[in-house]
C-alpha cells in the first residue's frame, strides 16, 4: 500500500478544512462574541498538520483502489476531527466526544446535535455547523458521482454499464473536471436559495446558514425549533423546494441547466423519488387534516414539508411530527430508510436500491407463475446487469444487520425500543432527529458516551455506503 499518497491526500484535505475556518472567524469578528481567537487556533493548527503531511509526502506516486478506500475513510474521519477544534476551543461542549459528534454529525451531513443551548452559541459557531454541513454535501456528491463507482460501490452503480441515464463519465471522462461541474451546480442552487430567503425577510446571515444545510440536506439550523421558529408559510415553501432539489441526482440538474429538462423524466429513479413523495404527503396529509389541524391548507403544508425534510434526510422540523397519529409517523419512519436519489446530498439506501428491490421481488413472483420465462430487470428501458442487481441486495442485508446491531448495542444502554431503532435509523440514514428520545423536540445530549461513538460509527458508514468503511476491516484489504 503506498502510505505517501494516502498522507499527501489526507493532508491536502485537512489544510483545506483549515482555511474554510477563515470564513467563520470573519464573522466572529464581525458580531465580536468572543469566539474569534477559537477559530484562529484551530485554523492555525489544522493548516499546519495538513501541510506538514502533505511535506512529508512529496512526490506520493500513484493511487491504487486500496488507497482510494483508505483516503474516502480516513478523510472523513479527519475532517470531522479537526473540525471538532472549533467546539472544543471555544467550549460550546464538556468533552471531546460531544465536539467529534457535533463534527460528524455535520461532515455527514446527518444533523443529529448535542447542542442543548443552540441559539445562545455565537454566530461564527453556528456558521461552522452550517458551512461543514455544505462541504459535507458537497463531499459526498463528487464522491458518490466520481469516486465511489470506480471502487465498485456507491448508489450511482444502478447507472453503470448498459443502464442509461446518468453515469459520472457522462459529465466528463476527468474526475476533477467532473467535480468541477457538479461545484457550479451546487453553488447556484445554494445562492438561488440564499436570495430567495432573503427576500422572505430572513436575515442574510441565517438565510445563508439554512442554504448550506438545506442543499446538503444536513439539517442543521439557527434555531433551537428548527424552521418552524419563522412560522412562516413562505419560507417553508422555498426550503421545501430546495429539500426536494437537494434530494435528486445533480447530474440531472445540470442537464436541465444545459437545456435539457427533460433528463428528469427519462430518470426511472427520479419518477419513483417523485410518486413516493406525492403518495407519502397524500397519506399524511388527509390523516393530518381528519385528527390534527383544522385545515387542507395547513395540513399539506405541514405534511409534504416533513415528509420531504425525511425522505431526503434533511431532518428540518416545522412541527413535532411524535404528536402525529401512528399511521403518519409509521410512513415517515418507512421513509427515511428510502433516502434520497443516487448522486443527490441525501443519505438512507436511495430510491434506486429501492426501485431495484419492488421490482425484482416482482420479477421473483413472475417466475414463479412462469419458471422457463427470461425474464430481466430493466431501469429506464434498459437491463440491469446481474451484479448490480446482487450488489443491491447485498447492500440492503449489510445495511439491515448494522441498523439491528446498532439498535441493539443502543437497547443494551437501557433506552426503549422506539428510542434505539430511532436513533439508529436516524444517524445511519444521515437524517437527525428520529423517534423517541431523539425526536424533533429533543437532541442526543444525554446519549452516553458509548452510545455516542457507536451513532458516530454509524453516521460514517452510512455517509459513506457502509462498504467503504467495512472494507478495511477485511484480510483481503490488508493481503498483499
Amino acid at each position: 500500500m503506498n502510505l505517501r499518497v494516502i498522507l499527501y491526500i489526507i493532508g491536502a484535505l485537512i489544510a483545506a478544512v483549515g482555511l474554510c475556518m477563515l470564513a467563520p472567524l470573519g464573522v466572529s469578528i464581525y458580531f465580536g462574541e468572543g469566539d474569534a481567537n477559537s477559530f484562529l487556533y484551530s485554523s492555525l493548527l489544522t493548516v499546519s498538520v495538513g501541510l506538514a503531511f502533505v511535506l512529508l509526502s512529496r512526490s506520493p506516486g500513484e493511487m491504487g483502489t486500496r488507497e482510494a478506500f483508505a483516503v474516502v475513510t480516513l478523510g472523513w474521519v479527519s475532517a470531522a476531527f479537526f473540525g471538532s477544534l472549533p467546539f472544543l476551543f471555544y467550549g460550546s461542549f464538556g468533552g471531546f466526544t460531544d465536539a467529534v459528534f457535533e463534527s460528524m454529525s455535520g461532515f455527514t451531513t446527518t444533523g443529529a446535535t448535542v447542542l442543548t443551548n443552540i441559539e445562545a452559541q455565537p454566530h461564527g459557531i453556528l456558521l461552522w455547523r452550517s458551512l461543514i454541513q455544505w462541504l459535507g454535501g458537497m463531499g459526498i456528491i463528487v464522491l458518490s458521482l466520481a469516486i465511489l463507482p470506480t471502487l465498485g460501490v456507491g448508489g450511482m452503480q444502478i447507472f453503470r454499464a448498459e443502464v442509461p441515464g446518468p453515469t459520472p463519465d457522462r459529465l466528463s471522462p476527468r474526475i476533477k473536471e467532473t467535480a468541477r461541474l457538479l461545484w457550479v451546480t451546487y453553488l447556484i442552487f445554494s445562492a438561488a436559495e440564499v436570495v430567495l430567503l432573503y427576500l422572505g425577510d430572513v436575515s442574510l446571515y441565517e438565510a445563508v446558514s439554512h442554504a448550506f444545510t438545506t442543499m446538503a440536506t444536513g439539517g442543521f439550523s439557527t434555531k433551537a425549533t428548527s424552521i418552524g421558529a419563522y412560522n412562516s408559510a413562505y419560507v417553508d415553501t422555498v426550503i421545501t423546494v430546495f429539500m426536494f432539489l437537494a434530494g435528486v441526482n445533480f447530474v440531472l440538474h445540470y442537464s436541465a441547466i444545459r437545456g435539457k429538462p427533460t433528463a428528469y423524466f427519462r430518470d426511472s429513479e427520479f419518477l419513483f423519488y417523485v410518486t413516493v413523495l406525492l403518495v407519502a404527503t397524500l397519506i399524511i396529509t388527509v390523516q393530518t387534516r381528519i385528527d390534527i389541524y383544522g385545515s387542507l391548507s395547513k395540513a399539506f403544508r405541514y405534511s409534504i414539508f416533513q415528509v420531504i425534510s425525511m425522505t431526503t434526510t434533511t431532518g428540518y422540523g416545522t412541527a413535532n411530527y411524535e404528536q402525529w397519529p401512528f399511521l403518519s409517523r409509521l410512513v415517515l419512519f418507512i421513509l427515511i430508510f428510502m433516502g434520497g436519489c443516487a448522486g443527490s446530498t441525501g443519505g438512507a439506501m436511495k430510491q434506486g436500491r429501492m426501485l431495484m428491490f419492488i421490482k425484482q421481488s416482482y420479477y421473483e413472483l413472475s417466475r414463479l407463475v412462469h419458471p422457463k420465462a427470461v425474464i430481466s430487470m430493466k431501469i429506464s428501458g434498459k437491463p440491469v446487469p446481474s451484479e448490480v442487481i446482487h450488489g443491491a441486495m447485498a447492500f440492503f442485508l449489510v445495511y439491515t444487520g448494522t441498523f439491528l446491531l446498532a439498535s441493539l448495542i443502543m437497547a443494551g444502554l437501557g433506552y426503549d425500543i422506539v428510542t434505539s431503532l430511532g436513533s439508529v435509523a436516524a444517524t445511519l440514514g444521515n437524517i437527525g432527529p428520529g423517534f423517541g428520545l431523539v425526536g424533533p423536540t429533543h437532541d442526543y445530549a444525554h446519549i452516553p458516551i458509548l452510545g455516542k461513538w457507536v451513532l458516530i460509527v454509524c453516521m460514517l458508514m452510512g455517509r459513506l455506503e457502509i462498504y467503504t468503511v467495512l472494507v478495511l476491516f477485511t484480510a483481503t484489504y490488508w493481503r498483499q
